[in-house]
């Protein structure tokens, strides 16, 4: 069977499991790792094995990519302390108790090997998270917390997955190489800002969508294998790309483009996520060829997949409780849209720690052969069992335990999305100050109608094409130019920024005549 036989067969098979995934209200990928895994172990299933440095420029790149893009920096600085206590101290914790519960398990184990082995499954996955978190709609806070966490918690597992791997091959040449981390961080920053400042002005001088949108990716795999071969953090350098490009773009990308850059993404990132969780699945068979006896190793790679899950239990049980304390001693810390921690969403935020594609990818990086990392075997398949265990464990309870705590969404993004609705609204009816006549005051009757209270998806309806046209652009100029403003002054955030400037975008079409309606 060739690749391409393969590579169809796996998307065929994963759009119909993802189809009765979502009818049965479960998140997809543990179906789809789950489905693989089952796969791997019939004997004339297809073998399907990928360079580790292809899959993270091909599955983990565009995914972080599409992730940041949509992040909100305002919700993100709403929540910092979470998030960054999550993305460094959390994984830190993590690396330290598995390699404790690996070192307790076979004594013999180097501690650089196992402080490897905790760096390669300390972080939750970008990829897993919002793939779960989209199924389920949780409160707002889950969602920027656990979103934000796993954009960057990978950046501080692989800088300790460098240093121990380095120093378990014997090449670690001491701590003088710290401030070489360091500039890893920084430098990667400084090079996704720059790619993110030059790379949609140069993208804007293409007319061809098709070209611009197959450039949007190129520049994203460009970027990630730049950053690599200079030695910068790849991972931190995309994040800081996308920030970057969803502040500047849309001041700078038109309706048509973006609306047709927007669908290709989505259904781009739904295919790679589709294949990398079967992939990920479809290891299980090269990884148990590669071991004498699978199960000496299952109570090893069981007490990993324990610490994995225990360890963030504890955390952010700590967590929560010191914060929840600091609220009732000093008052709720809140500041703009952020909600104080509560016993929910806290049970929530430490159950969702699904590990995902690049957990195996960094485990399968490790050398092979005589000469190769010690442990080699050993450490890919608890990175396995780690992946599959919590895509499983956790994916498939995590609509029963949120019911069970009666979490649902708390409607922040849809009273920001009215709100915008009825500012830029107004806007349109200041900039039509000028006109005069009864078009004019259609159109006025028609943004009035915005501006009244309306429940989500109650949208405006469309005007009759038969009104003037220049009205029309004058009061979606205006409109842009006030839900821009709005997101400058973080009176929204960037969802509701994205799901109002996806409604001018469809409206701007309609005016200039390129829908057929």
């Amino acid at each position: 069977m060739t690749l391409f036989e393969i590579v169809i067969g796996l998307l065929v098979a994963g759009a119909l499991l993802t189809g009765w995934a979502r009818r049965l209200g479960a998140p997809y990928p543990a179906f789809l790792a789950l489905a693989g895994a089952g796969l791997a172990l019939v004997p004339s299933a297809p073998t399907l094995s990928l360079a580790p440095q292809l899959v993270l420029v091909l599955f983990v790149a565009p995914v972080l990519m599409d992730a940041a893009f949509d992040a909100s920096p305002r919700d993100m600085r709403e929540y910092w302390r979470p998030i960054i206590t999550g993305a460094v101290i959390a994984v830190l914790l993590t690396v330290a108790a598995v390699a404790l519960v690996a070192r307790w398990l076979v004594p013999d184990m180097p501690w650089p090997v196992a402080i490897t082995l905790g760096a390669i499954v300390a972080p939750p996955d970008a990829a897993a998270a919002s793939a779960v978190l989209r199924t389920l709609r949780p409160p707002r806070r889950i969602t920027v917390v656990l979103e934000g966490e796993s954009m960057l918690n990978d950046a501080t597992a692989l800088l300790v997955y460098r240093v121990a791997a380095t120093a378990a091959l014997g090449s670690w040449t001491g701590w003088p190489e710290a401030p070489g981390l360091a500039l890893s961080i920084l430098g990667g920053v400084a090079l996704g800002a720059g790619f993110g400042l030059l790379v949609p002005r140069a993208l804007n001088l293409i007319d061809d969508v098709p070209t611009s949108v197959i450039l949007q990716f190129f520049s994203v795999f460009a970027l990630w294998t730049v950053a690599d071969r200079l030695a910068l953090s790849p991972v931190i350098a995309t994040v800081s790309y996308a920030i970057t490009l969803a502040r500047i773009v849309p001041g700078l990308t038109g309706a048509r483009r973006r609306i047709q850059s927007y669908a290709v993404w989505e259904v781009a990132v739904f295919v790679l996520n589709v294949l990398a969780f079967i992939i990920t699945g479809l290891q299980l068979r090269p990884i148990l060829a590669g071991l004498p006896d699978w199960r000496h190793y299952a109570a090893f790679a069981g007490a990993v997949l324990l610490a994995v899950i225990m360890t963030r239990i504890v955390w952010v049980a700590c967590y929560n409780t010191v914060a929840r304390w600091r609220d009732r001693r000093y008052g709720v810390w809140k500041s703009g849209v952020a909600t104080p921690p509560t016993i929910g969403s806290g049970v929530t935020i430490a159950w969702c720690g699904m590990r995902g594609i690049i957990t195996l990818a960094t485990a399968l990086a490790l050398p092979e052969g005589p000469d190769g990392f010690p442990y080699r075997s050993l450490i890919l398949f608890s990175a396995f069992i780690t992946v599959l265990g919590t895509l499983v464990l956790q994916g498939l309870t995590l609509r029963p335990l949120m019911r069970l705590l009666h979490l649902a969404a708390d409607g922040v993004v849809e009273r920001e999305i009215r709100f915008a609705r009825s500012r830029t609204a107004r806007a349109a009816l200041e900039s039509l100050a000028d006109y005069q006549g009864p078009f004019a005051d259609a159109l006025r009757a028609e943004f009035g109608a915005r501006m009244l209270p309306v429940e989500e998806g109650d949208a405006d309806a469309a005007a009759s094409v038969a009104l003037p046209v220049e009205p029309r652009r004058r009061a979606l100029a205006a409109e842009r130019e006030t839900l821009l403003a709005l997101r400058r002054q973080d009176a929204i955030g960037d969802d509701a920024f994205h799901a109002v400037e996806a409604e001018l975008d469809w409206h701007e079409m309609y005016v200039d005549g390129r829908l057929d309606l």
